[in-house]
């Protein structure tokens, strides 16, 4: 099988190292333009490097191939993986430009798309969607946030995409939390926002969300997001009548009230973590493994995606109407 992971930056890399943990045989190949990755890719997991796509179709034949680069470059370039009849599988795009036509594209070239959608792979967001049953209404209270500047310690974050007010931190987000959420919570039929800037970090876009969030289903709940936070946060409050979970976005912090016992009891999960250091205690490679199991069964078992572009449109309408820009 042969795989080739366009950009080699940080998450390229991690792509690659999941891949051939789950694939030892896998043979992998890197694009990147900058040479510096490219050296540090052959350097760290022997993969053989091109500068561009079109040198690449010159070297290999490609059974998949994985989008890693920033998301304003993703339209194109799953374009051209599409007419290269490649299967594909691409990190958050956080702007939906060309999603149609690269959906048309997929289908008539016999490839599949694949969108990350990391928390829908990790066994704590499967633990609290088992406990949401429709019998109850929910509510919550859950706030994610972290100082910009720490988000990519090894380099200034305007030389990366959350600089970008089209792709900016709070929007990357939005887009990792929203589609668990709505899986979980139910399909968004109101809100209310209340958003401004209190940093003074350099960027042209808001830098705090107060989003309250109300679901088809009945449930509701309060969205806190930010790039602000000198902590790094995730912290989530669910619950019902006689109900409740809280969790602090670690796979040992999960929490579910016993009514009988009348305590908390941590909840018993079946992975075992794998963390990476020098990444936030929240941060677990699991769901990114998890992830990239699902786009080869999908690719060659004929497996349903637990979500894709057709939805992500309307996660991201929804984003862009948090935003302010209906």
């Amino acid at each position: 099988m042969n795989i080739l992971v366009i950009g080699l930056g940080s998450m390229g890399k991690r792509r690659i190292r999941l891949i051939l943990e789950l694939f030892p045989e896998a043979v992998i190949y890197g694009v990147d333009a900058r040479q510096d990755r490219r050296e540090e890719a052959r350097s760290l997991y022997g993969v053989c490097c091109e500068e561009s796509i079109c040198q690449m179709e010159k070297t290999c034949h490609v059974d998949a191939a994985f989008v890693c680069t920033a998301p304003l470059s993703h339209r194109q370039i799953i374009a051209e993986c599409l007419h290269n009849k490649w299967n594909v599988f691409t990190e958050l795009n956080l702007v939906s430009d060309g999603y149609k036509e690269n959906m048309r594209a997929a289908e008539e070239n016999g490839c599949k798309l694949f969108l990350s959608s990391t928390f829908l792979y990790r066994e704590e967001i499967n633990y609290i969607r088992s406990c949401i049953d429709e019998n109850t209404k929910w509510n919550y209270v859950y706030h994610v946030g972290q100082y910009l500047p720490d988000w990519h310690h090894w380099e200034n974050f305007k030389d990366f995409f959350v600089g970008d007010k089209r792709t900016n931190g709070c929007r990357e987000i939005m887009a990792i939390e929203l589609p668990w959420m709505i899986k979980t919570f139910g399909k968004v039929t109101d809100y209310h926002v209340v958003s401004d800037k209190i940093s003074g970090l350099p960027i042209d876009y808001k830098d705090n969300y107060l989003i309250q969030l109300f679901h088809e289903s009945g449930n509701k709940g309060i969205l806190v997001v930010d790039v602000v936070s000198p902590a790094a946060v995730r912290r989530l409050e669910v619950y019902g009548e006689h109900k409740y979970l809280r969790w602090d976005g670690t796979p040992d912090g999960l929490y579910e009230y016993d009514a009988n016992a009348q305590e908390l009891k941590k909840a018993v999960l079946c992975e075992k973590e794998e963390h990476r250091e020098g990444y936030r205690a929240f941060i677990t490679e699991n769901a990114y493994k998890n992830e990239i199991k699902e786009f080869f069964d999908i690719v060659f078992q004929g497996k349903k995606p637990l979500y894709g572009f057709e939805e992500d449109m309307e996660t991201l309408k929804l984003i862009d109407s948090l935003e302010g820009e209906r």
